[in-house]
């Protein structure tokens, strides 16, 4: 276990927070550090419900997995990660599917870490200490060689990971970027913040990231993220806010699902 007590691991910046490790902490996680809780603490001021928030987008991540697994999925490449935490992509899988395989990529050192000895003893799932930023690193990894074959359906995960992609890295053409390598049948599922009906506290956050934490945010349109969906075919019910994308039985609809800032989507590329 990476402890703060025991000094801050090689390669963490001790002035910025850290997403992952945020993220970590929005979710209950004991896997971070009093500047990541410092900056949670910000966010908590600007938004009372992030944390509720980072919940049902963990809750989306889990509904879509299983979905993809129902429909055939067996591979799975989960970009930006982060730090493991409940309801992981392989246990979702694999408890879905005995056998599915899972290819985790994060670059956040403490995510990395403990991805890796989480993973020890799981011949199926892996970790590639790797950026969504150079796709090609990614997909010649020695992991993703190994555990996934691009002659059957993969689905690549990209929940909250593109909004800290600026435009001048061009996300559409990251996102072109692997897709271009996926054999038809594949999958893309999304989640991405959005300024699109909360456009202060949106603008509050992106400052908020750029001043505190290792990456800025940059919230988009609905039509700006509905466009990173480009080649593939969003499923029923489209492009939604995280709470409407294919609830369970048993979940709560919330009275005012915009104020789940962050939209959901899942699509099977073109052939």
């Amino acid at each position: 276990m990476v402890t703060e007590s025991a000094g801050l691991p090689q390669g963490i910046d001790p002035r910025k927070a850290s997403v992952a490790r945020m993220y970590d902490a929005m979710l209950g996680g004991e896997h971070n550090f009093a500047i990541d809780r410092e900056a949670l603490a910000a966010f908590t001021a600007i938004d009372p419900q992030v944390r509720t928030l980072a919940r049902a987008n963990r809750d989306f991540l889990g509904r879509a997995v299983r979905f993809l697994v129902d429909s055939g999925v067996r591979q799975f490449i989960d970009l930006g990660s982060g730090i493991p935490t409940q309801g992981n992509v392989h246990e979702v899988a694999q408890a879905a599917s005995p056998g599915a395989r899972v290819v985790y990529v994060d670059n956040d050192p403490v995510a990395v870490a403990h991805s890796t000895s989480l993973l020890a003893d799981n011949p199926d799932a892996d970790i590639v200490d790797g950026d969504i930023r150079r796709p090609a690193d990614v997909l010649s990894s020695p992991q993703v060689r190994k555990l996934i074959d691009f002659e059957q359906p993969v689905a690549v995960l990209m929940i909250t990971i593109l909004h800290f992609v600026t435009p001048a890295e061009d996300p559409a053409g990251l996102v072109a970027a692997f897709r271009d390598e996926l054999p038809d049948g594949s999958w893309l599922a999304m989640s991405h913040a959005t300024n699109e009906d909360r456009p202060d506290t949106a603008a509050a956050v992106g400052k908020l990231y750029s001043s505190k934490a290792t990456s800025p945010v940059t919230a988009r349109s609905y039509d700006e993220i509905l466009g990173l969906f480009d080649g593939f075919d969003l499923v029923e019910p489209g492009l939604t806010y995280v709470p409407l994308w294919r609830p369970d039985p048993e979940d709560e609809i919330p009275e005012n699902p915009s104020e789940y800032w962050v939209y959901a989507g899942v699509g099977s590329k073109n052939a």
